[in-house]
């Protein structure tokens, strides 16, 4: 069973930076894409950015592209968001999830299977 932890969130101010990881177990990591979702008060979940299984592909939802970058380290079976310049709309809970299917279909919340509880951002102006 795959297990995921997040860690990294905090309250940081408009402009800082922060990374989160997310580790996973339970399972061979290098098989799985890995995303990255968030939820602010009162929306709906929204996605963030995927990365492929050997990490070679990446994508960005459109509000935080050119600000966040996704990464993961195959060895350490962790996925990580640096997020930098950080703005109050930025604030959410964010989640990494893991699936193993298609990486064409990433942008979906219903394509993941496994999902971490969440780390907590709050970004004040």
């Amino acid at each position: 069973q795959v297990q995921l932890v997040e860690s990294g969130g905090g309250l940081v101010q408009a402009g800082d930076s922060l990374r989160l990881s997310c580790a996973f177990s339970g399972r061979a990591f290098s098989s799985y894409n890995m995303g990255w979702f968030r939820r602010a008060p009162g929306k709906e979940r929204e996605f963030v950015a995927v990365i492929s299984k050997s990490g070679g592909a990446v994508y960005y939802g459109a509000s935080v592209k050119d600000r966040f970058s996704i990464s993961r380290d195959n060895a350490k079976n962790t996925v990580y968001l640096q997020m930098n310049s950080l703005k109050p709309e930025d604030t959410a809970v964010y989640y990494c999830a893991a699936t193993l299917r298609d990486y064409s279909r990433a942008y979906y919340t219903s394509t993941y299977d496994d999902w971490g509880q969440g780390t907590q951002v709050t970004v004040s102006s």
